[in-house]
């Protein structure tokens, strides 16, 4: 256990409460012998016993050595390593590597796009939904075309639409004599960033972008379907279900049942240009079912499909086709159910700690749409800049080609992150900013995110908040070091060029060695060969991705 009681992680200070450099560490702060390279702790420990000094100049000294020991592990063998550690109270630098070398920031560019959804939108910011018609309902009930209107929610679940469809019933709707549209022109009908690699896109990581979406499951993948495959009699075909794409996307199901003893093939996937899930290989007999999350083209359609379902067992009938379509200009359409999203802060936690792209490229064409009645990239995106400078952030070396980071177009410094960090700390939003990053440490997905699997049972646990980012030779962890009297250290850590899997372990114990200088202790661990802690490597086939992308944590 720490001998220092750790703070919350909202534990800080703020509004103009400064202190003069690290003057605030007492003589009696705990700090550690500097450490030898990653690598060579096999068996023993990360960090030595500890002493005493009153020399804060040595104690930096020894960070600095520390961290560049640190940085010389094999696992960064070829790569470059911005890095910066900065006191945001005082601007002074602890330390710094590669700083302003412009890298792909993987899923830290989100940082960027989140701070600006909320300086444009407001914490309190909501997306509608709306079912409407050009005239409301006959003496019979009956009306022409039914609309299915969105503007944006990230959040829009099946529960939802199941709300509207008795809306729409009981505002005396019975038959839909024309069709269902699903109007998403909102944002505009570029479904995707230019630069994406299109093998990603039948994947939830890389869905199609529309104004009007369908969110599945506990953190709210949009643009997707759960897609069910179960093994039968040996030599016979695999049952798959397409869940609530049934009826709305093709099947070919070329997989078969294998002997009990034999090797799962399997493989679910959506070939491109088309609407169609495939699944080939084999499942052995007797094996449980397998449940992939998978995406379907148009997600405007396939909203409409699962309302129209909704509809009918409300007892409304649509007797004509569900399509994409715009409610036809003229006077005001007549609202027959309305559905409100969660606030931008309530939304930002499964953004953030997900590290959900689909979300963040909503709220970017969202801003679009605020600043220059545009829901495109083009408008979102120069709307994010210009909010994020006047803020007072360096964009001079940020280059966004998306809000994600899934772009390999996207730039940015390890400066440029620590210089977001500190400017934003005297928001009035940035407690739900901040709230939202992931917690090292915590096994609750929904606090810990994407960091729930690292750095538990260290000084790290709890007190560092920080936001990961992983694409194939891409890896960063930037964020927050609460210190034990509620001071903060910021850092920023890209990995860029390594050949192996995601150097968490590296980062990790960057961040850890951060905690301990900040005041915190923690059980003493040891770090495998080759940089990864040995209960917080890259869990397998997730190390060169988010973790959450893969179902890996």
């Amino acid at each position: 256990m720490s001998a220092t009681p750790r703070p919350a992680p909202t534990t800080r200070r703020r509004n103009g409460e400064r202190r003069r450099g690290w003057a605030w560490l007492s003589a009696t702060a705990l700090v550690t012998v500097p450490l030898l390279p990653v690598s060579a702790l096999t068996a023993a420990p990360v960090y030595a016993d500890t002493v005493e000094s009153t020399d804060d100049s040595a104690r930096v000294d020894e960070l600095r050595a520390d961290i560049d020991a640190l940085l010389e592990d094999p696992s960064l063998e070829g790569a470059v390593s911005g890095v910066v550690i900065a006191d945001p109270d005082t601007g002074e630098r602890l330390y710094a590597r590669d700083a302003d070398t412009q890298l792909l920031p993987a899923s830290n560019m989100k940082l960027f796009s989140t701070v600006a959804a909320l300086e444009v939108l407001g914490t309190d910011h909501t997306f509608g939904t709306e079912a409407v018609v050009e005239e409301g309902p006959d003496r019979r009930g009956s009306v022409t075309d039914l609309y299915l209107v969105g503007n944006g929610d990230p959040m829009l679940s099946e529960t939802d639409l199941d709300a509207l469809a008795a809306d729409v019933a009981e505002s005396g709707v019975t038959t839909v004599t024309g069709d269902l549209y699903a109007d998403d022109t909102w944002f505009d009908d570029q479904r995707q960033v230019a630069d994406w690699d299109p093998t990603d896109e039948p994947y939830a990581y890389a869905a199609q972008i529309s104004a009007l979406t369908l969110a599945h499951g506990e953190r709210y993948n949009t643009g997707v379907t759960e897609v069910e495959v179960t093994a039968g009699a040996e030599g016979e075909p695999v049952e798959v279900d397409l869940g609530l794409a049934e009826g709305y996307m093709d099947l070919d199901v070329q997989a078969v049942t294998g002997a009990a003893d034999s090797t799962n093939t399997l493989a679910v996937t959506r070939p491109l240009d088309t609407n169609t899930i495939s699944v080939t290989g084999s499942l052995p007999e007797g094996s449980g079912p397998v449940n992939v999350v998978r995406t379907v083209d148009e997600p405007a359609a396939f909203t409409a499909h699962v309302f129209e379902r909704a509809l009918e067992r409300h007892g409304v009938e649509v007797e004509g086709d569900v399509d994409l379509g715009a409610v036809p200009e003229g006077e005001g359409p007549v609202v027959l159910g309305d559905h409100e999203s969660p606030t931008l802060e309530e939304t930002l936690v499964p953004l953030l700690k997900f590290s959900n792209n689909m979300h963040t490229e909503m709220l970017v064409k969202g801003i679009g749409q605020e600043v220059a009645g545009k829901g495109t990239w083009e408008a979102g995106l120069a709307g994010t800049e210009e909010a994020l400078t006047a803020l007072g952030v360096d964009m001079d070396d940020v280059r966004m080609h998306d809000g994600s980071g899934l772009s390999r177009g996207d730039r940015a410094t390890a400066s440029s992150v620590v210089d977001l960090y500190t400017q934003v700390r005297d928001e009035p939003w940035f407690d739900a900013w901040h709230d939202a990053l992931p917690v090292a440490g915590d096994t609750d997905p929904f606090v810990g995110g994407t960091l729930s699997g690292r750095m538990g049972d260290t000084a790290a646990e709890g007190v560092v908040s920080a936001k990961t980012g992983t694409l194939s030779g891409v890896s960063a962890l930037s964020g927050y070091v609460h210190g034990a009297d509620g001071d903060e250290l910021v850092f920023s850590v890209i990995n860029n060029g390594h050949a192996g899997p995601a150097p968490w372990g590296v980062q990790d114990a960057v961040a850890t060695r951060l905690a301990e200088f900040a005041g915190h202790t923690g059980p003493v661990r040891t770090l495998a060969r080759g940089g990864a802690d040995a209960s917080t490597s890259a869990p397998a086939g997730s190390g060169d991705l988010e973790c959450t992308w893969v179902q890996a944590c």
